[in-house]
């Protein structure tokens, strides 16, 4: 078997296993068994795509028409990987385009967005389809802008709206299949997805069992591609098959019999001998096999010689050429698997015509390319288009060339195919440029950075495709490094492709749990850092001051993070300009609170003060200000209630809650009403909180994907909930779900906190010594090692208090006593810490004393405890809140009646 239509043309011999098992996955669907995936592997040529063609021809002919339909797309190449949605789109496409025979007019608007229109603005397309998409996107649009221009927002609240519009994608793609008869999708060509589309196939694999929809893909697994996303659609193709979620079939070379019966096909008079030969020195590599058949000649008798390459065979082949006409192939060969023939021309300095005819005569003759309908970006440019009879021909021919060759070729092709200014251009035009100019040497790396960084900010603001803009900052990272020292705009692209790249992935910050191969966060920071300074711009000094505080926060910890923020504010107040120090105070202010609860109040104080004073602040709509203003409202709510200032906090952050409710973004509302919840439950007023952790969560579930917030409040919730007996296996499915969603989101600050909760819920869950203790101690253990690093002193000192109360529940009081010592200690040092209720922290140590006959040092903390509770009695404004605060929170009941001290 081979590849066929638009690649080497020849009869298909069947692959019986592998047939018989695409049949069963179309049986199983038509007869409603439910969906499942199969991927089809093998090295470039065996005739994977053959195999899907032959399989969709023998479906459409099968009895009783419309029984099942099959529907097959393919990522293209060269630009696939980065054309935001590509194979979707197409997917989606097709599905209507089936329903609007049925329907007609249902799908018109949406139809009408096919060529051209399709390439520029996939987002328009989708939405088109897709019910509430298309608000999905402007708002994220907003966020990003938001994200991008700040340097400060929390990407955790812009990442679930790439997340969540995959999961609508998937919605009405299924809808649509449900629409019509069974559905079997073929996508050819995977490792040239893109990764949004992959995104979305993610969610769809989930999604097949019990739907009408089978999934088959063709992956090339050898690295025959020019700037293929191939590692990374391996990485997910193996763990889709290790999550059971698709079965991987390899595709090995023809059996001998069926070299046997392709060589009767072709040669009926051949001796028998030529099948074995064939067999032996092709391995039953298909297109070689076939390559090979077709230089054979009956006068050649009956052995013959067979070139041992598939490079010997194309290398005899194109010897037959005139030295020009291999000359244009290898131009042709350099734009790409297909090639436009005005870009040849252009390239090589020729007319059009001469090389149109020239082209025309080499398909004619040679069979080498064939005609091919030019890619809709190029469907204006009164070209003539060419594609390479199979992939593996055209990487023999690109190879012809010395890397100068190509790299002088590529830089010309991207000349050739620069026509007026980008704004306008069709995103894929511009993906083809900016592949021809990274690979186009030196003369175009700073074209090359311009171009990418273009396509970095199109595509996270107008695509929500992160992965994508992603890969486009580190080319025009890597583009900057290598542009020559004495280029005066080296300096302000390397901090605008680091800022951005850095706003992009930090989500996905882990500091030291940072995946292999991942980008090294803090010393891109500290490169855009020391570019700032050497542009001499205090803007770009105080924006990377202040990206660098952040990095240091996830790599090396709190301590030196504040050292850095610091720094920003300070170059702030220098510099004047009330807009970038409103920003770096909010998150000095909001960071140094982890640290000293006094210092961050100030700024936060001075912060809200600035902003309703300074019209250029509080006066404006700007995103920006809008964002750090509400982290800012929301930080100073916390922080005074971490203060003892219960009734202002709860005032406070309700007032911002509303205001961020009524707000189009609502990106900073899970966390307002996380600290909402807090406050809540420190006053006692637990069906408030349950209510307010509800709406979090039901907010985040609709925008979808996993957020560090969304698991912190499902946290909260589950600590809620073991209070109550009945509700005791909910709470532990909850923590366990939120501790998943933590690690794999691992926001630094947020990940001792969880990990606390998640201790405390198992020791409050576990009846006696067991598991449960021992699960509580590892992961407090876990927290007080990571804090000793991260200078969570919060964090920490919890840590320590939740082991000696789980040490004293094991009944080892030595250890419990250690442990309960160390906390107040360090609180003792720090004092009064966010997140943390010193009387809590008092109280359960007076018990652990107590318990091993420490009775006066006991009475002694309990004193303090009692001391703390009344303090913040004393700022509860209302006296039913008082009473409330008093008598129903069971921490505060315990302390003022003594339990497990007084004797």
């Amino acid at each position: 078997m081979t590849e066929t239509g638009a690649v080497v043309r020849t009869g298909f011999v069947d692959r019986v296993e592998h047939m018989d098992e695409l049949r069963s996955l179309l049986a199983d669907v038509t007869e409603g068994r439910g969906g499942r995936a199969i991927v089809v592997d093998s090295v470039s040529g065996m005739g994977k795509s053959a195999l899907l063609r032959a399989f969709e021809a023998e479906a459409a002919a099968s009895p009783g028409p419309g029984v099942c339909r099959v529907v097959s797309v393919r990522c293209q190449p060269s630009i696939g990987s980065a054309l935001h949605y590509g194979a979707i789109v197409e997917l989606l496409l097709q599905l209507a385009r089936d329903q609007e025979v049925k329907q007609p007019g249902v799908f018109r608007r949406f139809l009408s967005f096919t060529g051209q229109g399709v390439v520029r603005s996939a987002p328009e397309v989708l939405s088109a389809i897709v019910p509430g998409l298309g608000a999905l996107f402007a708002l994220g649009k907003e966020v990003a802008e938001a994200s991008l221009a700040s340097g400060s927002m929390p990407f955790d609240s812009l990442l679930p709206f790439q997340q969540g519009a995959a999961a609508q994608i998937v919605d009405a793609l299924l809808d649509l299949v449900r629409q019509g008869p069974p559905t079997v999708v073929l996508i050819d060509d995977i490792q040239y997805g893109d990764p949004s589309s992959l995104l979305v196939l993610d969610r769809l694999l989930r999604r097949l069992p019990g739907e009408p929809l089978g999934l088959v893909l063709s992956h090339t697994t050898d690295g025959a591609y020019v700037d293929g996303p191939g590692s990374m659609v391996e990485d997910l193709l193996h763990d889709w098959a290790k999550d059971g979620l698709l079965r991987r079939r390899a595709l090995d070379g023809l059996p001998q019999d069926a070299v046997a019966e392709l060589v009767r096909s072709r040669h009926p008079e051949a001796p028998p001998t030529l099948s074995e030969q064939l067999s032996r020195l092709t391995a039953g590599h298909a297109v070689f096999v076939t390559l090979c058949l077709e230089e054979w000649r009956p006068d050649a008798g009956p052995t013959v010689e067979l070139p041992n390459s598939l490079s010997r065979v194309v290398e005899e082949r194109l010897r037959l050429l005139t030295e020009l006409d291999r000359e244009l192939l290898m131009i042709g060969a350099t734009q790409g698997e297909t090639f436009l023939s005005r870009t040849v021309a252009e390239v090589k300095g020729a007319p059009h015509d001469e090389v149109m005819e020239r082209l025309r005569l080499i398909a004619a003759q040679h069979r080498l390319v064939l005609p091919a309908q030019p890619p809709g970006w190029a469907r204006l440019d009164a070209s003539d288009c060419y594609r390479f009879e199979h992939s593996a021909l055209w990487g023999v021919v690109y190879d012809q060339q010395t890397p100068q060759q190509m790299r002088s070729r590529h830089a010309r092709i991207a000349a050739a195919l620069t026509t007026g200014t980008m704004d306008g251009m069709p995103l894929e035009r511009r993906l083809e440029i900016a592949r021809h100019l990274r690979n186009g040497g030196t003369e175009c790396l700073l074209a090359s950075a311009e171009v990418h960084y273009g396509l970095a900010r199109d595509a996270a603001m107008e695509g929500l495709s992160f992965a994508e803009a992603e890969r486009h900052c580190e080319e025009v990272i890597k583009a900057v490094r290598d542009l020559p020292q004495q280029e005066e705009s080296l300096d302000q692209w390397l901090v605008q492709a680091v800022e951005l790249l850095l706003s992009l992935t930090e989500v996905r910050w882990r500091g030291q749990h940072q995946p292999a191969g991942g980008p090294d966060i803090d010393a891109l920071a500290a490169e855009a850092e020391a570019a700032a300074r050497r542009c001499c711009s205090p803007e770009l000094a105080i924006r990377t001051t202040l990206l660098r505080g952040k990095t240091l926060l996830a790599t090396q910890g709190l301590v030196p993070s504040l050292d850095k923020l610091r720094a920003a504010v300070e170059l702030a107040e220098q510099h004047g300009d009330p807009v970038p120090l409103f920003v770096a105070r909010v998150e000095y202010g909001r960071q140094v609170s982890k640290r000293r609860l006094a210092d961050g109040l100030a700024q936060l104080r001075e912060a809200e003060r600035m902003y309703a004073s300074d019209p250029r602040l509080g006066g404006t709509s700007d995103p920006v200000l809008q964002h750090a203003r509400n982290l800012g409202e929301m930080q100073l709510g916390i922080t005074l209630y971490d203060s003892g200032h219960l009734s202002e906090a709860q005032a406070r952050l309700g007032r911002c809650v509303q205001r961020l409710r009524d707000e189009p973004l609502r990106a900073e509302l899970p966390i307002a009403l996380n600290y909402l919840a807090q406050v809540h439950m420190g006053l006692g007023a637990y069906e408030d909180a349950e209510e307010v952790l509800g709406e979090a969560l039901a907010f985040e579930a609709d925008r979808g994907g996993d957020s560090g917030w969304h698991a912190y409040n499902k946290a909260l919730l589950a600590h809620l909930l073991i209070q109550q007996p009945a509700k005791r296996g909910r709470a532990l499915e909850l923590i366990a779900d939120a501790w998943a969603e933590t690690e794999r989101t691992w926001l630094a600050n947020l990940v001792p906190i969880v990990r606390n909760l998640y201790a405390e819920i198992l020791l409050l869950a576990a009846d006696e010594p067991g598991e449960l203790l021992d699960q509580a101690d590892r992961l407090a253990v876990a927290t007080c090692v990571e804090t000793q690093r991260s200078g969570m002193i919060r964090s920490e000192i919890a840590a320590h208090s939740l082991r000696s109360r789980i040490l004293l529940r094991r009944g080892d009081t030595v250890g419990a006593q250690e442990q309960a010592r160390q906390a107040v200690r360090i609180l003792d040092e720090v004092g009064d810490m966010p997140a943390l209720r010193t009387e809590e922290v008092l109280y359960h140590s007076a018990v652990v004393l107590a318990a091993g006959g420490v009775r006066e040092e006991a009475s002694v903390l309990l004193q303090r405890a009692r001391r703390e509770v009344d303090r913040k009695a004393e700022q509860v404004s209302d006296d039913l809140s008082r009473d409330r605060f008093l008598t129903r929170v069971p921490l505060n009941n315990a302390i003022l009646h003594g339990e497990g001290v007084d004797r």
